[in-house]
């Protein structure tokens, strides 16, 4: 299985996206009210309620992998990737997408291509396994999978640098780049 490495890494970025926004979910509750008109309460419920789930998915398809944990893993980052899409065809003005529980992560186009490549790679595993795949699969890795899971923790880490970070950096250089003028 190629992309298994890919799917951990979106299972355990879906995980601690679904914690941090269980903790601080107002910059995703303020980002749903741009989008649905709801009160900033109610989304906040709303959003924890989410986040929860996010949270549970993520833990099961790494605790419990098969093909319907690994769908809902697709389904989930469809769904954000749908939601990136929306929010950039309507001008893109949020701030922040708080998905990470945290402010000043804006929704980028990059976000979209993140949430399709880890939604694909769910896709796949979810087309292609049977319940109780990963131990035999572990059985069969060097060191019974411990550089698979190295390198899953790596690219859970690069996503959430290139989901946050990043966009961190293009709102920086957009911002000075308008603070300055434009550049002659």
């Amino acid at each position: 299985m190629e992309l298994i490495g890919p799917y951990l890494a979106a299972c355990l970025l879906l995980a601690v996206a679904g914690v941090a926004k269980v903790f601080r979910p107002m910059d995703t509750a303020r980002a749903a009210v741009a989008m649905v008109p709801v009160s900033l309460a109610t989304s906040r419920v709303l959003v924890r309620t989410g986040a929860l789930a996010e949270a549970g998915v993520g833990t099961a398809a790494i605790v419990h992998p098969s093909p319907v944990t690994a769908g809902l893993v697709a389904f989930s980052y469809l769904g954000f990737a749908a939601f990136v899409v929306v929010v950039l065809a309507r001008g893109g003005a949020l701030a922040s997408c708080g998905c990470f529980g945290k402010p000043d992560t804006p929704a980028t186009r990059l976000h979209v291509v993140v949430n399709l490549v880890l939604a694909g790679a769910a896709v796949a595993v979810a087309a292609t396994v049977t319940p109780g795949w990963l131990p035999a699969l572990l059985d069969h890795q060097p060191w019974h999978g411990v550089p698979l899971a190295l390198l899953s923790l790596l690219c859970a880490w690069l996503a959430f640098l290139a989901l946050s970070r990043l966009a961190e950096l293009g709102a920086a250089r957009r911002l000075l780049g308008v603070a300055r003028g434009p550049v002659t």
